[in-house]
């Protein structure tokens, strides 16, 4: 079960017994670290992968190398490795 989903459930089981967090992540075996962790992704990385979206659709033939050289020319401080995972 993914994490946001055990987070609801655990979210639910709190407004609807009105049971502390430690015990409705007991009652369903959720680890407590998995309920407060809350993830850094997005921001502007989310961002930059729409930018990098539209230039690969306007310039098919273009590999991430030259997306990253227009990239850096429209003022994004990225580097190239990023530009090629994401």
């Amino acid at each position: 079960m993914k994490p946001a989903r055990c987070r609801a459930m655990v979210d639910h089981l709190r407004a609807a017994w009105r049971v502390s967090a430690r015990r409705a992540c007991a009652v369903l075996k959720v680890p407590r670290s998995t309920y407060h962790h809350r993830s850094r992704r997005g921001g502007a990385q989310a961002e930059l992968r729409q930018r990098i979206r539209e230039i690969a659709g306007t310039r098919v033939r273009y590999g991430y190398r030259w997306i990253h050289v227009l990239l850096r020319r429209e003022g994004w401080a990225v580097n190239a490795k990023r530009v090629w995972r994401l």
